[in-house]
């Protein structure tokens, strides 16, 4: 049920409650054994944490909050508190919906985090760690921490079969690596075919793109007519140096929708990492989003009777031009979807 890594932490959990002649083993006593774990520092750091700060705050808790009993033999197991056996049910059952065999610690550290009236809670959420960073770390590598991985690479956390070979191995990814495909890097590998004709589409696609504000440009056509092919085009022609000074440095990242939405099990998945590819392509003056379908973002994330989906997210970006976008969708799912949405069809 529970991986090595988590019974051992556990057991330094217990030590410490009987070092300090404690009653019970609370919530705060394993996330303090947790700082100590190769894993468990690792999560906490790529998730925005600060460790030291972490233990300061726990001493300070057992000092002021734990009463010390004198009299209470060492060797005595403490008591497992209420909240502490919640945070273990919690991790059962996301084990089990998870289809998994052992939880590891990130398990535990996310259960923790839905103990919301507990001390550890209150100390990982003021340093900004929340239990979306936690899953998201431990199931896609995605830190938090930009440009860099804290104190190491990603925790070698329990396997998962739907990760690839790069995150088994403890290798970070960006939401950019994890759900785009960069288009002009493929070009430079050889692994683009060479666009042939369509030199007028990919003019004006080019002119669009240099505008200032509404540098949007749509594909549409019937199915088969080459639309993605104008976009390799583009990467090939940044590739070999003939685009315009303004994007001579440009990356196209293709969009891969099903990688986006792949385990999106709670409500707000799909948009988190949708805003961390968005906030990461903003970061990168020269990268053009290109959206393959782009029909599929009308409705995608959207809940029954909610409002809220990619598209809604994407429209003030690209109505500003934080963001470029280039997209492609044929005649009747233009006429279905984008004429009913008439802000979004004019950016």
């Amino acid at each position: 049920m529970f991986n090595q890594e988590v019974q051992i932490t556990f057991t330094l959990a217990v030590r410490e409650a009987q070092r300090r002649h404690h009653e019970y083993l609370t919530v705060e006593h394993v996330l303090f054994a947790m700082l100590y774990d190769d894993n468990g520092q690792r999560i906490i750091t790529n998730c925005g944490g600060d460790l030291e700060a972490l233990r300061d705050s726990l001493e300070e808790f057992f000092a002021q909050h734990l009463e010390s009993i004198e009299a209470q033999d060492e060797e005595s197991v403490p008591e497992q508190t209420v909240g502490l056996q919640r945070v273990l049910q919690r991790t059962v059952v996301h084990l089990q919906s998870s289809g998994r065999k052992e939880a590891g610690v990130g398990d535990v550290l996310a259960a923790i985090l839905g103990e919301k009236q507990s001390h550890a809670a209150a100390f990982l959420g003021m340093q900004g760690v929340s239990r979306l960073d936690v899953l998201n770390y431990i199931s896609h590598g995605l830190s938090k921490v930009p440009g860099g991985e804290g104190e190491g690479h990603p925790a070698s956390v329990e396997p998962d079969e739907s990760r690839t070979a790069d995150d088994k191995k403890g290798k970070k990814r960006s939401a950019l690596e994890a759900y785009t495909v960069n288009l002009v890097v493929q070009a430079k590998d050889g692994k683009l075919d060479p666009l042939v004709g369509r030199q007028l589409e990919l003019d004006r696609t080019l002119q669009v793109l240099c505008r200032r504000r509404k540098n949007n440009p749509l594909f549409v056509g019937e199915p088969g007519v080459g639309k993605t092919a104008i976009a390799e085009g583009l990467a090939l022609r940044i590739d070999a140096g003939e685009v315009p000074s303004l994007l001579a440095d440009s990356d196209i990242y293709a969009l891969d929708m099903g990688a986006l939405l792949a385990g999106t099990k709670f409500r707000g998945d799909f948009e988190e990492r949708l805003k961390s590819v968005v906030k990461e392509l903003q970061e990168n003056s020269g990268a053009i989003l290109f959206i393959d379908e782009i029909h599929t973002i009308v409705g995608a994330g959207a809940t029954s009777g909610g409002s809220l989906d990619a598209s809604n997210i994407l429209k003030p970006l690209l109505a500003n031009g934080e963001i470029r976008c280039i997209g492609s969708t044929t005649y009747e799912e233009y006429r279905n979807l984008f004429d009913k949405d008439r802000a979004l069809s004019r950016r």
